[in-house]
């Protein structure tokens, strides 16, 4: 895989994505289904707002309602690959016993801040649904599904499950929260987003206080 050039101030922020650049994360985040058993990696096209719109940043609604346990997709917003993945009982048990590995366990970490509605062990609203921008916090690469724990090619004996970034090996894990002495300097970014219903998430928006 190949890297994609980032902007000098390693920030994606609200930069328009070129067309070549969006092409290239489909594809990515469509090879991420590969190792997965639990795993489903559709990619949801959104029909409204208009692909304009979308660009622009206008926010995307979501049913989850198909979506079952142990399952991901991927929407996109402002051009970026945006994980939504259905997390099973097991997956959730799996995050505290893997803290005294990670980097930033707490989300504490600036470069990428974490809402404030997502620093908790889950790093999500509510804790079975993990919401993500799947873009490594490194080089801007697109990290694929390693969701099976245990022994795999370049992953240690105790993976806990998680992503993987094949570009530079930094992984993560099923809360986005980067393991130690990786290249990629933050856990993976929080993307600004509310339920509207128990099935319904609308993502480029946060309730107001």
């Amino acid at each position: 895989m190949s890297d994609v050039a980032a902007p000098a101030d390693g920030s994606f922020g609200s930069t328009p994505p070129d067309p070549s650049r969006r092409t290239w994360i489909a594809i990515t985040c469509g090879a991420g289904a590969v190792g997965g058993v639990f795993t489903a990696v559709p990619f949801v096209r959104s029909f409204e707002p208009s692909e304009r719109a979308r660009a622009a940043g206008a926010p995307v609604e979501v049913d989850l309602g198909a979506l079952a346990p142990g399952e991901k997709i991927t929407v996109e917003w402002r051009g970026k690959p945006v994980w939504i993945l259905r997390r099973t009982k097991e997956m959730l048990e799996s995050l505290k016993k893997d803290e005294a590995e990670l980097a930033d366990p707490d989300s504490n970490r600036t470069q990428f801040p974490t809402p404030q509605y997502a620093k908790n062990e889950w790093r999500s609203i509510n804790p079975e649904y993990l919401v993500l921008i799947g873009i490594c916090t490194h080089l801007g690469c697109v990290p694929v599904d390693r969701f099976t724990p245990g022994a795999q090619p370049s992953l240690p004996a105790d993976w806990p499950g998680g992503f993987f970034c094949p570009c530079h090996g930094s992984t993560f894990d099923l809360a986005g929260r980067v393991f130690k002495n990786k290249p990629a300097p933050d856990n993976l970014e929080v993307p600004p987003y509310m339920f509207l219903s128990d099935t319904k998430l609308l993502i480029g928006e946060t309730k107001k206080a």
